[in-house]
């Protein structure tokens, strides 16, 4: 069989778009890989043994957990990557004196009215302290609000005194007072756990 040169364009022409798009999906396979990794790359860092709180010394305001003697809690000393709009998980805390926050807030060793908008982050959003006193912005619900970060949401320790013998904080942690959760315009009744994405105001 003998091919014209157009034929043979033809084919040459193909078998180059068929190259050209095995390159292209081949990238686009590394580049989800790459995601993917990324999003997996905060691993867990061990593990810590609860023990019984001693009498009325675990906080249980806003439906705190205590930690279970013998139960093993995951620790982290990161959190997943930062991007415009970072999925979390937003929770309840009181920041007022007595509150199950604990103690003052670490940014400014102040506590806050639950009337203010504050939040505390997990470890690795709360990086050492570097967003302390600014603003982030939270969305959900259909609606956006700004509160300022307080506090770190310990994610590497937990079950002693000084955590108010509660289990170490998720990676993923927005921990916010009740004027957060009214801002987004979320039902009292529905308080204490909510998917939410937030980023830096």
């Amino acid at each position: 069989m003998i091919l014209s040169f157009a034929s043979l364009s033809k084919l040459t022409y193909r078998n180059k778009m068929r190259k050209h798009f095995a390159a292209v999906l081949l990238l686009l396979l590394l580049a989800a890989y790459s995601s993917e990794a990324r999003l997996q790359s905060c691993k867990p860092s061990g593990k810590i043994m609860g023990k019984k709180p001693p009498p009325g010394q675990c906080n249980q305001e806003n439906d705190s957990d205590c930690c279970k003697a013998g139960e093993l809690y995951t620790t982290y000393k990161c959190s997943p990557p930062i991007s415009g709009t970072t999925k979390a998980v937003l929770t309840l805390n009181s920041f007022e004196k007595g509150g199950d926050g604990g103690g003052p807030s670490e940014c400014d060793n102040n506590y806050h009215s639950d009337d203010t908008p504050v939040v505390t982050l997990s470890t690795g959003w709360y990086s050492g302290g570097s967003r302390c006193l600014n603003n982030i912005t939270i969305s959900a619900n259909g609606r956006s609000v700004m509160a300022m970060v307080v506090d770190e949401c310990d994610s590497t320790m937990g079950c002693d005194e000084d955590h108010d013998y509660q289990p170490p904080c998720p990676n993923n942690i927005v921990d916010a007072s009740k004027a957060v959760w009214k801002a987004l315009g979320v039902p009292e009744n529905d308080w204490g756990g909510l998917d939410i994405t937030w980023s830096d105001a």
